[in-house]
């Protein structure tokens, strides 16, 4: 029985597309590629000859993806991923130079735990190099997208409203902590709950999932803490809360190096309220090995 013959995917065709989709225009791509806008163009229609699909459709001056478009980039996306994800473990392989992880933390992810996460998971994963940074959940599932970021650590997963092909892996979730000053905490330490009701609190920012639970917490319980600051950093909020303007939410896996570090006491804990955190990557299933180590050790370890 013989074999059908295969039609080759001409790979240079299907970067310059990559790149175009990426860049949102011929000539965004050109410049990255460092080729002409007509010599793009016309590589974009002999692919598109070749699959037999339109993959951009004009909408005024921009180039939108069709329904094939999408379809096509999603695959495009993965192939050059794990093309550079190769380049970067050959280079480390034969050089002998470390591995390069790239991750990009929310401002809302508890940065102790963040610490903690990359901490166990390099130490799993072998001699790397780190590049971290923090910012707003846009802005870093952007980055993910554009392939300057591996990973993605957040409270929350990635929105599907956002045109990013990323996956939101669960590392664990836990419960949460209310902690204070020793004056505050002795305060209202009895009848918690309801010793909430007219206290001062640190809200955190409005991107942040545990804002929200903690609001529909208190709406359900009937308290009415009195709110003295909204602070969307978590590590600004706990520095606020050791300065004693408020009583502050923290997840209850840190609790204790919060606790130690900013001098906090314990108010009571909510298991009510569940805080959830993601390692977001655009890898369906997770490949890179510090990526991997990461996750595997914060199932194994830290959400026991």
């Amino acid at each position: 029985m013989g074999w059908a013959p295969v039609a080759w995917l001409n790979y240079h065709h299907l970067l310059y597309f990559w790149t175009v989709a990426r860049e949102g225009s011929v000539t965004r791509a050109s410049r990255a590629l460092h080729l002409t806008q007509p010599a793009v163009s016309a590589q974009l229609r002999t692919l598109e000859r070749a699959l037999g699909e339109r993959l951009f459709q004009r909408r005024g001056r921009h180039l939108v993806l069709t329904e094939t478009g999408q379809l096509v980039f999603r695959y495009a996306d993965e192939i050059f991923s794990l093309g550079r994800e190769l380049q970067e473990t050959l280079a480390g392989t034969v050089s002998g130079r470390p591995m390069r992880l790239s991750v990009g933390v929310t401002d809302a992810m508890p940065k102790l735990l963040a610490h903690r996460l990359l901490e166990a998971g390099l130490q799993s994963a072998g001699p790397m190099r780190l590049l971290l940074r923090e910012g707003h959940p846009d802005e870093l599932l952007a980055d993910l997208a554009r392939h300057t970021l591996d990973l993605v650590l957040s409270d929350a997963q990635a929105p599907v409203a956002v045109r990013v092909r990323a996956f939101s892996h669960l590392l664990g979730e836990c419960g949460v902590t209310v902690l204070g000053t020793p004056e505050l905490a002795a305060r209202h330490r009895r009848r918690f709950p309801r010793s909430l009701d007219g206290a001062p609190f640190l809200l955190p920012g409005e991107n942040a999932m545990l804002r929200g639970s903690l609001v529909q917490w208190f709406d359900a319980e009937g308290i009415r803490p009195s709110v003295a600051a909204e602070i969307s950093d978590s590590a600004l909020l706990k520095v606020f809360a050791q300065a004693g303007m408020g009583l502050v939410a923290v997840a209850s896996v840190v609790e204790a190096e919060v606790r130690r570090q900013y001098g906090l006491r314990v108010v009571g804990r909510v298991d009510a309220i569940r805080e959830r955190f993601y390692a977001i990557s655009v890898e369906r299933r997770i490949k890179h090995p510090a990526v991997l180590a990461i996750a595997e050790s914060a199932r194994g370890e830290l959400f026991r």
